[in-house]
């Protein structure tokens, strides 16, 4: 018995874990339900924990480039203090919320290419094995999906999403990177900016909106970044397309915004865990969803929104294979 625990130990023989999502997507801030699914070993084992950790593929600069790696954002545990008889099956139901300042990975169903996870850990005999990796899918909140639709319905056009690690100063962010969403101009603002990039700040009592337009030079000026950012709240109702435009016109324009007192970066104060690898106008028209879907086809958006599928595909493939294969 002493020999088959220590193999339990060690990953053979020992108790397997299987980890279900309820059906998604999910919401930042809301709940994440699910079920753990255990398997008895060839022996009793005693479950120490069950914990979920929230994990993300980011992207980091460093002095040697830029690089991607997995941060695990939350963790949870969701049972344990139990022994689980040789070959026997128990199931540990769950209910967590989410970080409000979770990605957004999806609109309307369409992949924004970026990639989240649930990892499960079990603690058994002394012991830790990651054993259960599962693609985590989240929708944006209404106030989120409702300036997306707006900036589609002024013209704007879908690029590419991701993670970058690190702070954005000057506001209320929690975790330790934050979401990018790059958006090609509309052709009010096509002679003004090369693109903008807009971040969601989620919280329980609102959101911030930071938008960065990288800013085409002039005759006698090279070209160069503005910012702004602008807060809402969850139950706001307003005209977006006048709303949105409006911010357009701000950062063009590169006036401050009322309460920004300083400039972001996309370096600064770091938290979590970091493993590196080697690695316009106002018209009527479709929404960000569907420039979303034309973005991921390879359609409407030029050359880069076929890149972006291409790479959707190679970095969910990765990330989970990789992963998978440490449990």
């Amino acid at each position: 018995m002493v020999f088959k625990r220590l193999l339990g130990s060690l990953g053979v023989g020992g108790p397997t874990v299987d980890t279900v999502l309820d059906p998604g997507p999910f919401l930042p801030g809301g709940s994440l339900t699910g079920r753990v699914h255990l398997r008895g070993g060839s022996a009793d084992f005693d479950i120490e924990h069950i914990t979920l950790e929230l994990v993300a593929r980011v992207e980091a600069e460093t002095d040697g480039g830029e690089h991607q790696g997995t941060v695990v954002f939350d963790r949870f545990t969701v049972g344990g203090g139990f022994r689980l008889p040789e070959g026997a099956e128990h199931g540990v139901p769950f209910t967590v919320t989410l970080p409000w300042e979770t990605p957004v990975t999806e609109l309307h169903g369409q992949p924004l290419g970026v990639v989240l996870g649930v990892r499960t850990e079990l603690a058994v005999a002394g012991a830790k094995d990651k054993g259960d990796l599962d693609p985590l899918a989240v929708r944006p909140l209404p106030v989120q999906e409702a300036v997306l639709e707006a900036f589609g319905q002024l013209g704007f056009g879908f690029r590419s999403a991701d993670l970058e690690y690190g702070r954005i100063h000057g506001t209320g962010q929690t975790l330790p990177f934050y979401q990018e969403i790059e958006i090609t101009p509309s052709p009010r603002y096509a002679h003004a900016v090369n693109e903008i990039e807009v971040t969601f700040l989620a919280g329980p009592g609102g959101m911030e909106v930071v938008l960065e337009a990288d800013k085409r030079g002039g005759l006698l000026s090279g070209g160069h970044d503005a910012l702004t950012r602008f807060t809402v709240g969850h139950q706001d109702v307003r005209d977006w397309n006048a709303e949105v435009d409006g911010w357009v016109r701000q950062l063009v324009e590169n006036r401050p915004a009322h309460g920004f007192p300083a400039p972001y970066g996309h370096h600064g104060e770091h938290h979590g865990e970091y493993h590196a690898e080697h690695h316009g106008e106002h018209r009527s028209g479709p929404g960000m969803g569907t420039a979303i879907a034309a973005g991921a086809a390879g359609l409407a958006v030029g050359v880069a929104g076929g890149m972006v599928a291409a790479e959707i595909v190679d970095e969910v493939g990765d990330f989970f294979e990789d992963d998978g294969e440490e449990g």
